[in-house]
């Protein structure tokens, strides 16, 4: 039978919501939680000996198809003299308890099912029910207390249990139908050279419960040879759950796809779904979840659960488009319903930021430490450094804070007053800072961030609606997220001041080194397999990414012929800063003419900047553009979807789009021209796009792709060199290089592709980069402005002999 287990407060919070979604009801921040274990300890220490705090409890209930386990804690227990056996519920909380005049009823729920496991474990005649609200700031006490009989009580929860009935035999029907199939399932393709071997590393990794850190290029059949032992492993019960987690919408539509072949081909019985962010897959215009704002909010709660049960009655991939389908016809959240279909499903395909973002990730997986059986597939890893320091760092900025004291200064005097005294103590930071400072001690700032914080947390809690409340409840949560990052702070982290002319004065808390971060999360997964295309060198992302010398690491041999694809380094350009000038700009355009010219297709040219891009682009129209057989595309800085698929669909045959909203000039687009797409190295078109057969046969990159110099960057390369690390290589040439083979691995995609991938810059030639590409690149040509014409034709000769 299927053993299912959940805990009193998921139980009663799933049976019982109701009601709207409204996000004008304030939650307290994660910090007001360790507020909450305070109010806690306080309130049963105050209760006396006969008082048993945190008392744990577990009932198991049988039936035909499954046993159900229940457990929670109680927050206290007490038995009185001449007086029933009191279960006892605390909740913190900083709302003017004078407002509350009845519990909430999940709160009284969740007692009630102490309450009753204790009656029956006990025998007991009778038992009382009470729910202790305690202000967080004035330590007040509200009482709300109710006695039942015995057969009162368990009648209750026996009525509990029946309401979830029909989930528990969903769960345990579902059980028996998914591992059945599973078992038959077999892989949907002929194994390629080496894939065998790859599937079965990844299915030891997650037999063993570690992380496999992969580098496989273009061709290995990554996606599939992850996915597949990953869901074996479901089906031998050495996990529960997959959660594929991706960095771009294009590599979770993969995703997708390779479950959908599983199914259609193997009859696979597995349930995904995709998570959508909030802003594009809500119904209006404008997100704002509350009745008053949206139709769907309204009486949200009453109808989610009836949704969510025909959902998974009536299909197992839980697309974008399935999710709306049945949002629309219950009138629920569309959001929402992806988020509690997670629960119940095989495969959660969705963002970094469901599973790392201290502030996003799914708490209802992962809260208060669980660690459950999950495996999570980690696609595109290599852009999960750049995310992780995002997501452990914060800023506040110096005008940001004035111009918000300045808005509701009249109307609000307390806050901003209190915003004010921040203001004077970073402008006291500010007076110490010309460019740039690393700070030592911050600690007076967090203090008066910390007040204000309770302050207006009290404020939200009172106050549903009022003048300002969206730009009050927005700074809340950005100065909110400063303070919670600040309790994180290790010797992985600097803190930092930056006086910009453009931006003004700001401090950073940066994670320079997002390593720690990250593995805490990865404990949330029995296994996690980090691949990419591009993960080398490996060995530094092993270090950043949270990864120890017991991991395991692979670098996968591709199965593409590597003679398909001619390679050459230019020996006598580079776009390094000291070196542009016009004069390089019009070598640089030179070389893309030659290029271009040997074979007539489609090319991707990626630039170092804009700037860049715009002056080579110039030269290049000018004196070497051809309107008759050549197309000029070029990337713009904001892109809609609509608009990159738009952009992308012209390097496909045959096709005639009118792009006259993205092209670069007025022109009459013709399907036989060869197209050329002036792109940025690391943006929209450097990566996670498949264009095959001709659809792109060559790719040119100008300059080695470093970022760019800026205070950040130094103190990061400062940082690694204090830890006795290359501190160039950790800032500037691993982050660039990774952009480098990015862009390089768009012209390969199938084993009948082929095409030129040039390197614009003789920086390439240095040992330093040289020892970075993958062991395909050998016999890359070093080429130069008077023989590139030649050496461009004689490697398509060699192409086209094979």
């Amino acid at each position: 039978m299927k053993e299912i287990k959940i805990s009193v407060r998921a139980l009663v919070e799933f049976l019982f919501r109701s009601g709207n979604l409204d996000n004008r009801i304030h939650h307290a921040p994660d910090t007001a939680m360790q507020e909450g274990g305070r109010i806690h300890r306080m309130i049963q220490k105050r209760m006396g000996s006969d008082y048993q705090a945190e008392v744990p409890l577990s009932y198991t209930h049988t039936d035909t198809n499954y046993i159900l386990t229940i457990d929670g804690r109680a927050d206290g227990v007490m038995e009185r003299k001449d007086k029933p056996l009191l279960v006892d519920e605390i909740k913190g909380t900083y709302r003017d308890l004078k407002k509350i005049k009845e519990p909430d009823y999940v709160h009284l729920a969740q007692a009630r099912c102490y309450a009753a496991i204790l009656t029956m474990q006990n025998e007991l005649e009778k038992v009382s029910v009470r729910i202790t609200y305690c202000n967080i700031e004035s330590e007040e006490i509200k009482l709300f207390e109710e006695d039942h009989t015995a057969a009162e009580i368990i009648e209750w929860f026996e009525n509990t249990l029946s309401l979830y009935h029909r989930w528990a035999e969903y769960l345990a029907t579902w059980d028996e139908v998914r591992k059945k199939s599973i078992q038959g399932a077999q892989f949907p393709f002929p194994y390629r050279e080496g894939q065998k071997d790859l599937a079965a590393s990844v299915y030891r990794t997650i037999y063993h419960g570690r992380k496999l850190f992969l580098e496989a290029p273009t061709g290995t059949g990554k996606t599939i040879s992850t996915v597949f032992p990953a869901v074996k492993a479901i089906g031998e019960d050495k996990a529960d759950r997959i959660f594929y987690l991706t960095a771009k919408t294009i590599t979770r539509t993969v995703a997708e796809e390779t479950f959908e072949i599983l199914r259609r081909e193997q009859d696979l019985k597995f349930k995904t779904v995709t998570l959508t962010a909030k802003d594009k897959i809500c119904f209006i215009e404008k997100s704002d979840c509350n009745p008053a704002a949206c139709p769907y909010a309204e009486g949200h709660f009453d109808r989610i659960n009836d949704c969510i049960y025909e959902v998974l009655t009536k299909a197992d991939s839980f697309d974008r488009q399935t999710i709306e389908h049945y949002a629309k016809k219950h009138s629920v959240c569309p959001f929402e319903l992806s988020l509690d279909l997670s629960l119940f499903t095989d495969a959660v395909i969705c963002d970094y930021n469901y599973v790392f973002d201290p502030f996003i990730y799914l708490k209802r997986f992962f809260a208060a430490g669980n660690k459950g059986e999950n495996i999570f597939l980690i696609d595109e890893a290599h852009n999960l450094l750049d995310r992780g320091r995002d997501m452990y760092s914060k800023e506040i900025n110096l005008e940001v804070l004035r111009a918000f004291e300045s808005l509701i200064k009249a109307v609000h005097p307390r806050i901003a007053n209190i915003v004010a005294s921040i203001c004077t103590e970073m402008e006291k930071y500010r007076d110490e800072c010309e460019t740039a400072i690393v700070l030592d001690d911050i600690s007076p700032l967090i203090k008066k961030i910390n007040l204000i914080i309770n302050v207006i947390s009290s404020w939200l809690e009172d106050h549903a609606e009022g003048m300002y409340r969206d730009e009050i409840l927005e700074f809340y949560f950005d100065i909110s997220g400063f303070a919670t990052i600040y309790e994180l702070i290790n010797d992985k982290y600097v803190i930092f001041a930056e006086n910009d002319e453009e931006n003004g004065f700001r401090i950073k808390l940066l994670c320079a080194d997002p390593s720690d971060n990250l593995s805490l999360c990865m404990e949330r997964a029995k296994s996690t397999i980090l691949f990419s295309a591009t993960l080398l060198p490996i060995q530094y992302y092993k270090k950043l990414l949270g990864g120890t010398a017991e991991d395991y690491e692979i670098y996968a041999h591709s199965v593409f012929d590597p003679s398909r694809c001619g390679r050459l380094i230019a020996s006598d350009v580079t776009s390094k800063y000291t070196r542009r000038s016009e004069n390089e700009y019009r070598k640089i355009a030179a070389y893309i003419d030659a290029i271009v010219s040997a074979k007539s297709g489609n090319y991707m040219i990626f630039f170092p900047s804009r700037v860049f891009m715009d002056e080579v682009g110039y030269i290049f129209e000018q004196e070497y553009y051809d309107e008759n057989t050549q197309e000029i595309l070029v990337q713009q800085e904001i892109m809609s979807e609509e608009e990159r698929e738009e952009f992308l669909s012209r390097f496909s045959p045959a096709n005639d789009i009118d792009l006259e909203s993205i092209i670069n000039m007025e022109i009459e687009v013709e399907p036989s021209k060869s197209i050329l797409g002036f792109c940025m190295m690391g943006g929209i078109f450097g990566e996670g796009i498949d264009l095959k057969d001709d659809s792109l046969i060559g790719v040119i990159i100008v300059g080695t792709g470093i970022p760019l110099v800026c205070n950040e960057r130094e103190i990061i390369k400062e940082f690694f060199e204090i830890g006795n690390e290359d501190g160039f290589d950790y800032a500037y040439r691993y982050p660039g290089m990774n952009k480098v083979l990015q862009a390089a691995g768009r012209v390969i995609r199938t084993e009948t592709d082929a095409g030129i991938v040039a390197l614009l810059d003789e920086r390439f030639l240095q040992r330093s980069y040289y020892e970075m590409f993958p062991r395909e690149w050998r016999g890359i040509i070093r080429t130069s402005t008077g023989r590139v014409k030649n050496d461009v034709k004689t490697l398509w000769e060699r192409i086209e002999a094979k």
